[in-house]
């Protein structure tokens, strides 16, 4: 068994090892034709159950085939560019070659005596990224799992800052809007704080929040006795990809003495676009964003950050333990990542981004994304011009909601129904992804753009399957009825 440690003496054995997977997956990509393969859950649950995994293969070519059948045949293809669903990126070469190099030599960051060199590299990302928004010389912060735990941290931090003891934290309420990113609620939850404690603020037409709102509902939380702990704003929402207005938000954060929170996990790569960072304007103000390099950046999963404004307030996270980071290290400068994060083990992810970077710069990154936006802005004009369809709000960056409209049928329920199927039959034929929501009480769907590849002919696809998938249903729902 000792063959399979990769080591000095197994080093051969990796690299034919390794290289076998790689091909494997290369001549998958390379033949992948559809996002995904169609393949339904009572299908292939039982294809997965009936593997024995007390019975090894004993040859990694072996496993290598039975992946292809279990996952590689069937995985959703995020690369492919009928691929419009969630906020999934395809990746960059550079950063996957990252990925290979961290999870062979598996650092973990937690400790400088653990990874040493991935240490300042970590660091230099952090601030490399902190002078990108704008947070000025104490800024710092921290590597994270993705936006929710970033989201988690930050709130934590604001929490603490707000200095009240812990048996008066239902008086604590944060702020953010109706169109916010579901974890806001989530670490409301986990940081012990009531379940009122997230209040919804109002959106304009173009899913923005109203600072109007926000000002209002500022000023009777603090007649009310209560404590505005924290403002949330969006830079980039999940369904809309809209943009809070973030000067006046953080105009109102000053006034209040609030903190101000920018969750950026979808628009962070505004930061490395030439022709759109001025739609970040403000954010410089927060006391804490929230970025996804694997959104925006093209990085794999995972690769995320929370940056903060002071780095003394990472303090609200440090927890000095005798075997690991005791107090002395701090007083001897010695810098250990675990004083800063809610993680102990933690991957070196930051690798893969200096790695993009490196070998792209962030121009490169930033052109990806300006694409997908430029596209995003095309594919509201065909929408916008299809009588078929009725779409949202001309998006900020990269995502459109829509909803098909069938001619002579007036039931809004009817209607729920045939956008709703239109998605399932979509997914089961494997041609093509799409995302659904809710605007109101209505069932809508969602492209999110966030490959390069795609083209406004793929969208114009796409539409048309989804018509006709509705057409078809709706045509089968008169045919029972009658």
């Amino acid at each position: 068994m000792r063959a399979h440690l990769l080591n000095n003496t197994t080093a051969e054995h990796y690299r034919s090892t390794v290289s076998a997977g790689v091909e494997r997956v290369a001549a998958t990509l390379a033949a992948t034709e559809r996002p995904f393969s169609g393949i339904g859950v009572d299908e292939l649950s039982p294809v997965v159950d009936a593997i024995d995994l007390d019975r090894p293969l004993g040859d990694a070519a072996a496993a290598l085939d039975e992946l292809g059948e279990v996952y590689l045949r069937d995985a959703v293809y995020f690369h492919h560019p009928r691929y419009l669903g969630h906020l999934n990126c395809p990746v960059v070469i550079p950063a996957v070659l990252g990925e290979a190099v961290l999870s062979a030599v598996n650092s973990s960051l937690d400790t400088w005596d653990q990874s040493a060199g991935g240490t300042l590299i970590e660091r230099r990302l952090i601030h490399w990224t902190t002078e990108r928004i704008g947070l000025g010389p104490a800024a710092d912060g921290i590597f994270t799992s993705g936006g929710t735990q970033s989201n988690l941290q930050a709130l934590l931090l604001a929490r603490e800052e707000a200095k009240v003891r812990p048996e008066h934290f239902t008086r604590l309420r944060i702020f953010t809007s109706e169109c916010s990113h579901f974890s806001v609620q989530k670490s409301a939850k986990l940081l012990g704080l009531g379940a009122d404690a997230v209040i919804s603020v109002p959106v304009d037409r173009n899913k923005r929040m109203q600072t109007v709102a926000l000002a209002r509902a500022l000023e009777q939380c603090v007649a009310e006795g209560a404590v505005p702990m924290a403002v949330v704003a969006t830079a980039g929402t999940t369904d809309f990809g809209s943009i809070d207005p973030l000067p006046e938000i953080a105009a109102l954060c000053e006034q209040f003495a609030t903190w101000m929170h920018v969750d950026a996990a979808y628009g962070c790569g505004l930061l490395a676009s030439r022709e759109r960072s001025g739609l970040l304007e403000g954010i410089a103000h927060a006391d804490s964003v929230t970025v996804d390099y694997h959104k925006s950046f093209f990085q794999p999963v995972s690769s995320s950050a929370v940056l903060v404004r002071d780095r003394a307030t990472l303090r609200h996270a440090t927890y000095h333990a005798e075997y690991l980071n005791p107090r002395r290290m701090a007083e001897e400068r010695i810098p250990n990542q675990v004083d800063k994060s809610l993680q102990t083990t933690r991957r070196f992810d930051a690798l893969k981004l200096w790695m993009t970077l490196r070998v792209m710069g962030a121009d490169g990154i930033g052109e990806l994304f300006d694409e997908v936006c430029d596209l995003a802005a095309e594919g509201w004009k065909l929408l916008a011009a299809d009588p078929r369809f009725d779409v949202v709000v001309q998006p900020q960056l990269s995502t459109l909601v829509f909803r098909y409209i069938p001619s002579g049928v007036t039931s809004p329920e009817q209607i729920d129904r045939a956008n709703l199927h239109a998605r399932k039959a979509l997914f089961a034929s494997g041609e093509a992804i799409v995302a659904g929501t809710k605007v109101g009480d209505r069932q809508y769907l969602k492209f999110t753009l966030l490959n390069p590849e795609t083209t406004v002919h793929d969208i114009a696809t796409v539409l048309d399957l989804i018509s006709g998938h509705a057409e078809k249903y709706l045509g089968d729902s008169l045919d029972r009825a009658s």
